[in-house]
């Protein structure tokens, strides 16, 4: 067992400390050893007295396991790692996968919706996903029921990537037990998630990160107004991937997201050539979807802990938008959120997000 990887797993899986938090500690002591030896200081220095690490079992037993059902643990220092997905902020430190991984060295395409899908909706899943397949394309997707499992079973032939919200060993939804069978043998799997973690609802907004950016494209097929869909895109946006979707009828409330998305500046489907011709473009046609203005910055100039909290409440605040509202010192800023993140009043979702904690003042 190499000791470079359980460094890493036993650093990330340390308490408070999210992706962010990981390639901030790494890039401060150089390796994650030298970051896991300071970490209790620094927590002590935060007013955490009784900080400890993963304990470094927990980190030997989670590599174990993962090689131990067929998986592998690729590090994001390594060659391997996709090099799109290593631009977003809050990459993954790393990832398990298990299948083709020469899949993530080629171009990307996301596409998702609804689990509830139309039967022409799942056509048109699936029609997109042998169409980009053919021009060389991966399609990514999350597994789930619907448009997903439609556009990966599309893309097996020609190369299908599917992102999961549980352990790399945990199928779900148990319906899709063929098909994730079928991808680990000709596709990838990769989840950021320790090998044997059983779904839960909070761990899908991470994965579907993950999902916009390994991708140059995100395509919504076909999604509801309040579909988790939609929170993809906007991870798609936050990230600078272009966003696209299929237009469906007024009347059906299943493609009333999509319909959103293309009244908003999104790039309208109709085929597999739609999105081709746009990757191709040297100047994005796309216009920017409208994101939630900054708020105005507040004073205390001269402490930037109380500068973070008097711009960030309960709802996620992505992080580099926050740095830019501030106008502050980077590396200033920086502390203070790991400070805060020490001491419970801020915490990382996932996704470059910040928010405040439950040990908000």
């Amino acid at each position: 067992m190499a000791d470079d990887a359980v460094d890493w797993v036993q650093l990330y899986r340390s308490r408070r400390v999210g992706a962010a938090t990981f390639w901030r500690l790494l890039h401060d002591h150089g390796s994650a050893r030298d970051a896991l030896l300071a970490l209790p200081d620094m927590a002590r220095a935060a007013g955490e007295v009784d900080y400890t690490p993963c304990p470094r079992g927990v980190a030997e037993a989670e590599v174990k396991r993962g090689h131990r059902v067929g998986a592998r643990l690729v590090l994001g220092n390594s060659p391997i790692y996709p090099a799109h997905l290593r631009t977003i902020a809050g990459a993954p430190p790393f990832l398990w996968v298990k299948g083709d991984t020469a899949l993530l060295q080629r171009p990307t395409v996301a596409l998702i919706g609804a689990r509830n899908a139309s039967s022409l909706g799942m056509r048109m899943a699936g029609e997109l996903a042998r169409g980009l397949g053919a021009a060389g394309h991966v399609i990514v997707s999350g597994l789930a029921r619907g448009i997903d499992a439609a556009a990966h079973q599309g893309a097996l032939e020609t190369g299908t990537i599917a992102v999961m919200g549980s352990g790399i060993d945990e199928c779900y939804p148990i319906e899709n037990k063929e098909l994730y069978t079928k991808i680990a043998a000709d596709g990838l799997l990769i989840s950021e998630l320790p090998p044997g973690t059983p779904p839960h609802a909070r761990q899908f907004p991470a994965r579907n990160r993950i999902v916009a950016g390994l991708a140059q494209a995100v395509v919504v097929v076909e999604a509801a107004l309040k579909s988790g869909s939609l929170l993809t895109a906007r991870d798609a946006l936050d990230q600078g991937r272009d966003v696209m979707a299929v237009p469906g009828h007024p009347m059906d409330g299943r493609a009333g997201g999509c319909n959103a998305l293309l009244r908003d500046g999104a790039l309208l489907v109709r085929d597999a050539h739609d999105i081709l011709e746009a990757l191709d473009t040297p100047t994005p046609r796309q216009a920017t979807l409208p994101l939630p203005a900054p708020p105005p910055q507040r004073p205390h100039a001269d402490d930037p802990r109380a500068c973070i909290l008097a711009q960030i409440g309960v709802t996620p605040t992505p992080e580099h938008l926050l740095r830019d509202t501030l106008g502050l010192d980077a590396r200033a800023v920086t502390l203070a959120l790991f400070d805060l993140e020490l001491e419970g009043v801020i915490h990382r979702p996932g996704g470059g997000l910040v928010a405040l904690g439950s040990g908000r003042p």
